[in-house]
């Protein structure tokens, strides 16, 4: 099997998913965007910012490569009556069977970023954009000190050594690596526009309930706990987190967790 699939598979998603549907409305409504809008969501999960497009009368594809959350995502569009919105499986490096110039905005919000091929991933998106149309992107930032970065951080260090070749999703958070992906898609620089923003995470229960989401549902922590586990360090690796988390916490209400966290905000416009 693709080993991305593979781990956006291993989980649930849809679990983490829940704590981010506020964030991903909000993001949404500052798009603008207007009846009959053609959108492609990439690497869309269960549809956190898919289905807000729908509501705004979008027409909205949503790609994911987990056939689970694609059917999360098909299932949820069914139960709210958005017949303008559909989910598919499909990579985000290669989007065979989606015509050039077709959509005229797309969205991958902390999705396309972990694909393979981060120039192939760029090429499509711009392949698939009408001229005058729009990307943005949405990219966790290597080093931050905010909770993603760090989740990513602290797990890498109890993974085992990526296989050669291998591209850190967190280059996609590096303006200059987000500059030359595009141009070589034929993007000029004077198109790419660059700001940080916040995701918050709001989830209901403790912060060591919430690492324990992670620890269970969340492909790539999985993985680091795995490791961990095999080497005798599962409990280090949970004491790091719930460390993490505590200290991110910015609920006044013991029994909630609200954590926000910062990312590179991409909008390309496409010529």
């Amino acid at each position: 099997m693709n080993p991305n699939k593979a781990l956006w598979e291993k989980g649930d998603f849809t679990r983490l998913a829940r704590c981010m549907r506020n964030s991903g409305e909000a993001l949404v409504n500052s798009l603008k965007i207007t009846r009959g809008t053609k959108i492609l969501d990439l690497g869309c999960g269960d549809g956190t910012t898919a289905l807000p497009e729908a509501k705004r009368g979008a027409d909205v594809l949503g790609v994911d490569i987990a056939a689970n959350l694609v059917a999360a995502g098909n299932r949820r569009a069914a139960e709210l009556g958005l017949a303008n919105c559909r989910f598919q499986e499909g990579d985000a490096s290669n989007l065979h069977g989606l015509a050039d110039n077709a959509f005229d905005l797309v969205v991958s919000i902390f999705g396309a970023m972990f694909a393979p091929k981060p120039f192939d991933v760029a090429k499509e998106m711009v392949r698939v954009t009408r001229p005058g149309g729009r990307i943005v992107m949405g990219n966790w930032i290597p080093g931050d000190p905010t909770l993603v970065a760090q989740i990513l951080k602290i797990s890498s260090a109890y993974s085992p050594p990526p296989p050669e070749g291998f591209v850190s999703p967190m280059t996609w958070g590096v303006e200059s690596n987000v500059i030359e992906r595009f141009e070589a898609a034929g993007i000029p620089r004077s198109n790419i526009a660059f700001l940080r923003d916040t995701y918050n995470f709001e989830f209901p229960g403790a912060p060591s309930s919430f690492v324990d989401e992670f620890r269970n549902y969340y492909g790539p922590t999985m993985n680091a706990f795995d490791a961990a586990t095999r080497n005798g360090r599962a409990d280090d690796l949970q004491r790091e987190l719930e460390n993490l988390f505590r200290s991110q916490n910015e609920s006044r209400d013991a029994s909630t967790t609200s954590i926000p966290a910062i990312f590179l905000r991409v909008t390309v416009t496409v010529i």
